[in-house]
């Protein structure tokens, strides 16, 4: 299988090596120095769940130059995902699979209206790291898993096809139906606690102890549910109770990067 992974940090990195360890055909696509330390001493990730170096790596700037893949996963910022989009116009035959992987539940949408429909999945990561020097990634934690669908709810081949590779890669892939349903529960549970902890400026456990910021954490969660809801979205109805549950099970230094 072809991969092309846009966004070779964090989210990206740690994906695309488990998947090129398998036996993926993995092309990088970064810049700078991020790019040329990879093309000279292959892509390393360290962390909790081991040591990947993955030398040689295939490592570009020109997504044109990569040819037709099976599978992008686009691990850029959101705020790039258009004018990434027309460069992966160039790399995209009939079967290809482009799946976002970006935090928020516009991402997929945004890419049909230049990829069209069949082009495009969903997808969302569970993952964590950053780029701590050119060429190495840092993994944080242990998890590691890809939840990725159909945007009209059926169980593809090509789904089916990655899911296995991500399985034989050492990591999770999640084959959703109704992908939409786990992007807004990922949306849901981070939408008030990224807004409480920018708000307040404390980790989770300062303001999780207290009622009255608690009382508006409950108030902005069960808002995002309510658009959710709005949108069509098939929300489990026990949905505010899991994400409590999720919220409170979260260690007590926990913050965002708008937190600090």
């Amino acid at each position: 299988m072809r991969i092309a992974v846009i966004g070779a940090g964090g989210i990206g990195g740690p994906y695309g090596a488990s998947l090129a360890k398998a036996g993926a055909d993995v092309t990088f696509v970064a810049r700078g120095a991020h790019l040329a330390a990879i093309r000279e001493n292959g892509l390393r990730i360290e962390g909790d769940r081991g040591e990947t170096h993955i030398r040689p790596a295939q490592a570009t700037d020109d997504i044109a130059g990569i040819g037709t893949v099976d599978i992008v996963l686009c691990c850029v910022k959101l705020w790039d995902l258009e004018v990434v989009a027309e460069q992966i116009r160039a790399i995209i035959g009939s079967q290809t699979a482009v799946i976002p992987l970006q935090n928020g539940v516009d991402a997929a949408q945004r890419l049909t209206s230049i990829l069209g429909y069949d082009a495009v999945m969903g997808g969302m990561a569970f993952v964590t790291g950053a780029i701590i020097a050119p060429g190495l990634i840092r993994q944080t934690g242990t998890y590691q898993r890809m939840t990725f669908g159909e945007l009209d709810s059926h169980v593809s081949e090509r789904g089916r096809r990655l899911r296995d590779l991500c399985e034989a890669a050492g990591f999770e892939g999640v084959l959703s139906p109704d992908i939409m349903v786990p992007v807004w529960e990922k949306f849901i549970l981070l939408v008030p606690l990224s807004g409480l902890n920018a708000l307040t400026r404390l980790p989770l456990g300062k303001w999780r102890d207290d009622p009255d910021l608690l009382a508006l954490y409950e108030g902005a969660l069960r808002e995002t549910v309510a658009v959710g809801l709005a949108e069509g979205v098939r929300l489990r109805p026990d949905i505010v109770d899991k994400t409590l549950a999720q919220m409170r099970s979260m260690p007590p230094h926990h913050t965002t990067s708008m937190g600090n």
